[in-house]
C-alpha cells in the first residue's frame, strides 16, 4: 500500500515498537549520538591528525572520551541495538589502547655524569601567580627557571626579589600580559635566536659541566576553536627546531598547549631528539592544567623535554597560587663521554 503518496510501504513492526517502547528508540538514537562523536575524535587520533575544532580541543582530555563512549555502549544495551552494542565495545577499546603513555620510557646516556640539576618551568597567568613562584623558586632552588606569561609586574618582581647572586645569568623578554616570557640561569648563559611565535619563546646555551647545552622556552599558541592556525604553525616551529638541534644535549621546557594526544606534539616527540620527563617517570597522565577550578576534565600540557644526554629522576607538578597551571620541576643527570 503506497503511504501518503511517497510510493513506500512502512514497516508497521518497527512503527509498533517505537510505538510500544518509545524509550529504546530514544536510547538508541542518544547512544548512537554519543558513540559518533567519540568516534570522530578517536579516529583522527587512531590516523595521527588533529583534525579541526572541536577536534583538538577534545583530544586534549583524551581519556575522559570513555565516559560518553561508555554512555553510548550503554544505551545501545538499553535499546537492544546490536550493532550499537558492538560499535560501544570497538569505541571504548580503541580508546583505552591509546591512554597508554606515549614515548620512549627510559633513557640511556653514555659516558660518565657529569652534573645533576633542577629544572622549573611555570606559566603564571599574565603573572598573577608570581609571588608563589618566587616563593617555589626560593624553596626549590631549581638550576634553571622558566617562565611563561611573564607580565611586566613578572618580570620586574623577577629582577627585584630573585638575587642576582642566585641566578646571574637572565634572558628577559619583557611583554605584558601572556607575551612575556623568563629565562632564570645559575649556570652561563648565551642567548640564541628565538622561536618565532606570538609569545615570546627564548632560546639559550649553557655550560653545564663543562658541556654546552641548549635550552628552549616553548609557549605555542593554543588551539583556539576556529584558529587554530598559529598553533599548529608555531608548534610546527617546536618539530623543527627539535629536529635542527638532534644529536646535542637539549632541554625544551615551557607551556606546550598540546597533550601527548595531539599529533603536533608527538610529532616534536617523533624526531628522536627529545624525550618527556613526565613519561619517563611514570606520570604521562599527571594534569598540569586547569589547576584553579574543581572540574575532572584536565591534562598535562606543561612539559619539561630532554634529550638521550639525560637522565631524569624525578618530576614533581607543583600548585602555585594565581594560576591555572601548575608548575613542572625535574631533576636530570647530565652525562657525557
Amino acid at each position: 500500500m503506497d503511504t501518503l503518496g511517497t510510493g513506500t510501504v512502512p514497516d508497521w513492526s518497527v512503527i509498533e515498537g517505537r510505538r510500544r517502547h518509545p524509550w529504546r528508540w530514544v536510547s538508541g538514537v542518544l547512544g548512537a549520538l554519543l558513540l559518533a562523536g567519540v568516534s570522530v575524535v578517536v579516529g583522527c587520533r587512531a590516523a595521527d591528525s588533529d583534525g579541526v575544532t572541536p577536534v583538538p580541543q577534545a583530544l586534549a582530555f583524551l581519556p575522559w572520551l570513555l565516559v560518553p563512549g561508555g554512555a553510548g555502549l550503554a544505551l545501545s544495551v538499553l535499546a537492544r541495538w546490536r550493532t550499537g552494542m558492538v560499535w560501544g565495545v570497538a569505541v571504548l577499546a580503541v580508546t583505552g589502547w591509546y591512554t597508554q603513555p606515549y614515548g620512549a620510557a627510559v633513557t640511556r646516556p653514555g659516558g660518565a655524569i657529569l652534573a645533576e640539576f633542577e629544572v622549573l618551568t611555570s606559566n603564571t597567568e599574565f603573572g598573577w601567580a608570581t609571588d608563589d613562584l618566587i616563593a617555589t623558586v626560593r624553596r626549590e632552588k631549581p638550576d634553571l627557571v622558566f617562565v611563561e606569561e611573564c607580565s611586566f609586574r613578572c618580570a620586574d618582581a623577577l629582577a627585584a626579589e630573585l638575587p642576582k647572586a642566585d641566578y646571574p645569568y637572565r634572558d628577559v623578554v619583557r611583554e605584558d600580559g601572556s607575551a612575556g616570557s623568563a629565562i632564570l640561569s645559575r649556570f652561563p648563559l648565551r642567548a640564541t635566536e628565538p622561536i618565532a611565535s606570538v609569545m615570546a619563546m627564548p632560546g639559550a646555551v649553557v655550560t653545564v659541566g663543562g658541556r654546552d647545552v641548549r635550552i628552549q622556552l616553548a609557549h605555542p599558541s593554543p588551539p583556539l576553536p576556529g584558529d587554530e592556525g598559529k598553533w599548529r604553525q608555531e608548534l610546527g616551529r617546536v618539530r623543527e627546531f627539535a629536529r635542527a638541534v638532534k644529536g646535542q644535549p637539549v632541554i625544551v621546557a615551557g607551556d606546550f598547549n598540546a597533550s601527548q594526544d595531539h599529533a603536533l606534539f608527538r610529532s616534536v616527540l617523533d624526531t628522536g631528539a627529545l624525550h618527556d620527563s613526565a613519561r619517563l617517570t611514570g606520570q604521562s597522565r599527571a594534569y598540569s592544567w586547569p589547576a584553579d577550578r574543581t572540574t575532572p576534565l584536565r591534562t598535562q600540557i606543561d612539559h619539561v623535554l630532554v634529550s638521550g644526554d639525560f637522565k631524569v629522576s624525578s618530576a614533581r607538578f607543583l600548585t602555585l597560587r594565581g594560576t591555572d597551571h601548575r608548575a613542572l620541576l625535574v631533576r636530570v643527570g647530565l652525562y657525557g663521554g
